[in-house]
């Protein structure tokens, strides 16, 4: 396998992780019969970028890199914020 061949797949994987958290999203929202951002969203959305992130690095392409960099900063975030609300909520 070449090295573009498997910047390629990494590329896809990270394209299938993203995507996914759009489904996940929707099956639990369908569930509850409300628009629910499940914590698997911001660990997929989380995974993605990282994965496409490396994948924008090697590809040297500045305005991808920008925007799943920036992404991360927002999905990062979201999670300390869960975790946050789950600690205040835990019992003393």
């Amino acid at each position: 396998m070449t090295s573009s061949n498997l910047w390629l797949g990494i590329g896809l994987l990270g394209q299938m992780l993203f995507s996914a958290r759009f489904l996940i999203q929707w099956i639990t929202s369908e569930r509850q019969g409300r628009s629910v951002i499940p914590l698997a969203f911001w660990w997929l959305s989380l995974a993605g970028g990282v994965t496409l992130l490396s994948y924008a690095l090697a590809r040297h392409d500045p305005v991808f890199i920008m925007g799943q960099a920036s992404g991360l900063i927002v999905y990062l975030r979201n999670l300390r914020l869960i975790r946050a609300e789950g600690t205040a909520k835990a019992p003393a």
